[in-house]
């Protein structure tokens, strides 16, 4: 029922309850009347009736009307309750509402019932909510991006990279690495395709060979000797090497792993190569060119994820939207999962409301004590109005029932 229904309500029974008043009042006058002319013993009785619910009627009237302004406009003492204590009775409320509807006792079992994550999965497994939750994602995220101040980023980003660089190392870095491709053995690799490049070219530039025996050999020595000793050269180079990229344990391959074992270990220990590398980090790392690599970045950085956030169907958005879909499915069927989410949801639930049960009983006293007294008294008028009327019917009834035993007893008895 709307407020315009309330008072419409309220007025109905305002009426009937005045009106019965009224009518009292014409009994009473007749009565009156009709007892100067008349002896019949009737007429008394309906007379103290009517007179008894008069004033039982005017009593409840001004109890009724003393609680919500002045009777008759007049300021008389402890009339206009509800207004004059407006801030009294806000405290009063929200103390009741707090001891008795957000006590642990009353909460506890509310929150034992809360499960979240059916919900959540459910509402998640709808395609239209994952495009809606992707959108104010990209939307949020947007926002952030736009008001980003473009040049703080970029020396954030300047700062926390020479923070870093700062205590690294980088020959152990470099050492360290080294060693970690030696450990899986991943060189070997490299030796192999060195090993089949080197025979390759060899094999393919034969010619170069032979001119180079020529330079070298002397000039009664004939032709065709030098290019049989540079087909010799050219073959027996291409079979060593094809040695090598055969056979795994290969001497050579032996020899080649010792020595980068020993550069590993001499780029840890070694000081000369922490200040070779210092010298080389300072060199690429200066404050100008950190700062420019780092504005790059940004920008770039930026610049892909603007891109990615604002076209409908990009990779970003399917990536977040594939992963929304996975979790909808195991929020609905990872048991486990459930019961995680849905205990702490009811733990944090009931910790924050009993933290904060005195911030719900503040938020009432002081939401009824900024209203104003006349408003007040308007909003508990038409919620308890019409009840209170029957308080004044039942009063005339009660009042002149009371006043019709006074007079028998005090006729008959007196």
């Amino acid at each position: 029922m709307n407020d315009d229904a309330k008072r419409k309500q309220l007025r109905k029974y305002k009426a009937f309850a005045t009106g019965l008043f009224v009518l009292m009042a014409v009994i009473f006058i007749i009565t009156t009347i009709l007892q100067k002319s008349h002896n019949s013993h009737w007429i008394g009785y309906v007379r103290s009736f009517a007179e008894a619910a008069m004033v039982g009627a005017l009593a409840d009237w001004f109890a009724v009307t003393a609680l919500f302004r002045h009777p008759l406009g007049l300021p008389i003492p402890h009339t206009n309750l509800i207004e004059n204590s407006k801030q009294r009775l806000g405290d009063n409320l929200g103390s009741f509402v707090v001891s008795n509807f957000l006590s642990p006792k009353n909460i506890r079992p509310y929150i034992q019932k809360l499960k979240i994550s059916n919900f959540v999965g459910e509402w998640l497994a709808k395609e239209k909510n994952q495009h809606i939750l992707v959108r104010n994602i990209s939307d949020i995220v947007l926002d952030i991006l736009n008001k980003l101040d473009d040049t703080a980023v970029s020396q954030f980003i300047s700062k926390k990279v020479s923070e870093m660089t700062n205590d690294i190392k980088l020959n152990k870095v470099v050492g360290n690495g080294i060693g970690y491709i030696l450990e899986k053995n991943d060189h070997q690799r490299i030796i192999t395709n060195l090993s089949k490049q080197i025979k390759e070219y060899i094999l393919e530039n034969d010619e170069m060979i032979k001119d180079r025996v020529k330079k070298g050999s002397y000039s009664f020595i004939p032709s065709f000797v030098d290019n049989k000793i540079a087909d010799k050269i050219a073959d027996g180079l291409a079979d060593f090497f094809k040695e090598i990229e055969e056979n795994p344990q290969h001497e050579v391959r032996t020899l080649i792993t010792q020595k980068i074992h020993e550069f590993s270990v001499d780029l840890k220990e070694d000081p000369k190569w922490d200040d070779e590398f210092k010298t080389i980090k300072n060199g690429l790392l200066k404050n100008d060119k950190l700062e420019a690599y780092s504005t790059d970045i940004w920008v770039s950085i930026k610049g892909t994820l603007m891109n990615e956030l604002q076209e409908e169907q990009s990779s970003l958005k399917s990536y977040l939207t594939k992963n929304l879909n996975e979790f909808s499915q195991n929020l609905k069927t990872d048991e486990s999962l459930q019961n995680k989410i849905d205990h702490w949801v009811r733990v944090t639930a009931y910790k924050y409301i009993l933290k904060n049960t005195h911030q719900f009983g503040n938020l009432i006293s002081t939401t009824v004590g900024n209203w104003q007294g006349k408003e007040l008294s308007e909003k508990l008028e038409l919620e308890v109005g019409k009840d209170l009327q029957f308080i004044r019917v039942n009063g005339t009834l009660v009042g002149g029932l009371v006043g019709l035993i006074i007079y028998t007893i005090a006729h008959f008895f007196i």
